[in-house]
């Protein structure tokens, strides 16, 4: 052992000679390829805060323009009923109220303390139909956008944009640290300044790398600058490697050596491992009813694992261990996929159907799950709209502020999110104020205890009425009797899915059972006779 040792060490010392020079070109290229990601990384930043602010102002304009249109324009009862309705209606506006000629508040909803303080600049003759301006307030370095709308008697309409409209993901690990964002107007006001800029002077760093990108819809650009210094974090571990393998292929060879013998070598056996190359996690197709039409409203998509023997194997079985060893997430990738090979031409031509997809805790941990969705659904069959992600409540998110903004991500893009087994888990009735939630379904414990608990009675109405106050759509899960679908309709709930209806299906009963719904066998009681006739079937 003794000889073989000093034979590498020798090795080793002649290797690290004759590396200096490929050493050197290598931190060249790296370098450059740094600057090169890095820039492109803070542009791509830019574009996402440019795309946010034009969609936040785009909502409260089109609001303002519609309550002009229909005569909503003084602070009459209903029209406070109509700037209401408007709040509700547009995502990111926290308020729309009435500014007189002086730029004062006439009126607003929701109701605010009246200062008498303006908060619009003198209307003058020229001005334009639409002006954008900033209030002096702030959240985490955001102001409140205001977007007004001259009604040519002296008054202009008022919307506030809320400061999380632009609340989202600050870009890579490497860049987050260190870059300044600022989003500002056409005359210099600055709308968002988001991180701070590492210091610039007592670390050898006189330059930065800028990005910049101009509005093509408004008076507005995005900057972000970061100092070239931070782009070489991208690439510090490649630069490790790289001297490393500049030692020679001995060391390479000895580090391949290294890396495969602490390898377990029961990995490339593991079935669960193979099961995963193999594609045998397949997504079945539980059918999501309107009960007032009896009309399909779309799915919701359940994992199961269909082994080699023809046996299909519940998640129940599996899932605890995929998710906690990091599988599930090829797992829901491959699902995905599965899902726009199998069904993308139904969803095609029914694009009023949706589509769920379960998603746990560690998806809303980072953006990945955003460039998943974007790669695999982007220019398919299946429309953005038509996508609804669940969250379920049973699960703790362990970083409430990151899984806010990536939730308001996929609404960005048109993705609904469901917040599954609602009052069951750890988030309770919070989570529906603090993620923006879409939707809500209803856990199965609270239905099957439906006409027998008044507690669930009274349960199941409080959410109804919730989100019916907030906006929200809401789903009955594990309907199996007819009383419980009439109690349900009796609670105002109109969508529901159960084994009443029919169990999760694979994608050709699924496939079958939606074309005859929809090829005309009647409503009602005729429709609920052909879901019953497919789920025994299955």
């Amino acid at each position: 052992m003794s000889h073989r040792y000093t034979l590498f060490f020798r090795t080793l010392l002649i290797a690290l000679a004759l590396a200096v020079a490929p050493l050197v070109a290598a931190n060249y290229v790296l370098n450059s390829y740094a600057v090169t990601q890095a820039q492109a990384e803070m542009t791509a930043i830019a574009e996402r805060y440019v795309l946010r602010a034009e969609k936040a102002i785009g909502d409260a304009v089109s609001t303002l323009q519609t309550l002009h249109q229909d005569g909503f324009v003084t602070c009459a009862p209903a029209d406070r009923a109509a700037f209401h309705t408007g709040v509700i209606s547009a995502p990111f506006v926290q308020m729309i109220g009435v500014v007189n000629a002086s730029g004062v508040l006439m009126c607003n909803v929701p109701e605010l303390p009246a200062t008498g303080d303006a908060v619009l600049p003198v209307l003058k003759a020229d001005a334009p139909l639409v002006g954008i301006g900033m209030r002096d307030r702030a959240f985490e370095g955001t102001r409140v956008a205001l977007v007004s709308w001259r009604i040519g008697n002296g008054n202009r309409l008022l919307a506030e944009i809320s400061p999380v409209a632009i609340s989202i993901d600050p870009g890579p690990d490497y860049l987050r640290a260190h870059r300044l964002v600022e989003l500002q107007l056409g005359d210099g006001v600055v709308w968002l300044r988001s991180g701070e800029a590492a210091q610039r002077s007592g670390n050898g760093e006189s330059e930065e790398l800028v990005a910049e990108v101009q509005s093509t819809k408004y008076p507005m650009i995005a900057v972000v600058t970061a100092p070239t210094s931070a782009a070489d974090n991208l690439v510090r571990d490649l630069k490790v490697v790289a001297a490393i393998a500049c030692l020679g292929f001995a060391v390479l060879f000895v580090a391949v050596g290294v890396w495969f013998s602490w390898r377990p070598e029961s990995e490339a056996e593991d079935e669960f491992v193979q099961a995963i190359r193999k594609g045998e996690f397949v997504p079945y197709y539980q059918p999501v009813m309107d009960i007032e039409t009896g009309r399909l409203r779309g799915c919701e998509v359940l994992m199961r694992w269909a082994r080699p023997d023809g046996s299909v194997i519940s998640p129940g079985a599996f899932m605890t261990f995929a998710e906690t060893s990091g599988h599930i997430f090829e797992m829901t990738r491959q699902i995905m996929r599965k899902t726009r090979e199998e069904v993308g031409d139904l969803y095609y031509q029914n694009p009023e159907f949706k589509l769920s997809i379960n998603l746990f805790a560690g998806h809303f941990e980072d953006r990945q799950i955003i460039e998943d969705i974007q790669q695999i659904y982007g220019g398919s069959q299946i429309a953005f709209q038509q996508i609804v992600m669940e969250v379920t409540e049973r699960q703790p998110l362990s970083d409430m502020e990151t899984a806010r903004k990536i939730i308001a991500e996929m609404q960005a893009i048109g993705v609904r999110v469901a917040l599954d087994d609602v009052g069951t888990g750890h988030g309770g009735f919070a989570y529906l104020q603090k993620l923006g939630i879409d939707i809500i379904k209803i856990d199965k414990m609270f239905i099957d205890s439906l006409g027998t608990d008044d507690n669930s009675t009274t349960i199941v109405d409080t959410m109804v009425e919730l989100a019916d106050n907030l906006g929200m759509g809401i789903i009955a899960e594990g309907v199996e009797t007819m009383e419980q679908i009439e109690r349900l309709r009796e609670l105002g709930v109109s969508a529901a899915q159960g084994y009443i209806f029919a169990p999760p299906l694979p994608a050709k009963l699924f496939i079958d059972l939606a074309q005859a719904l929809s090829g005309g066998r009647g409503e009602g009681e005729g429709e609920s006779d052909v879901i019953a006739d497919d789920a025994r079937v299955a």
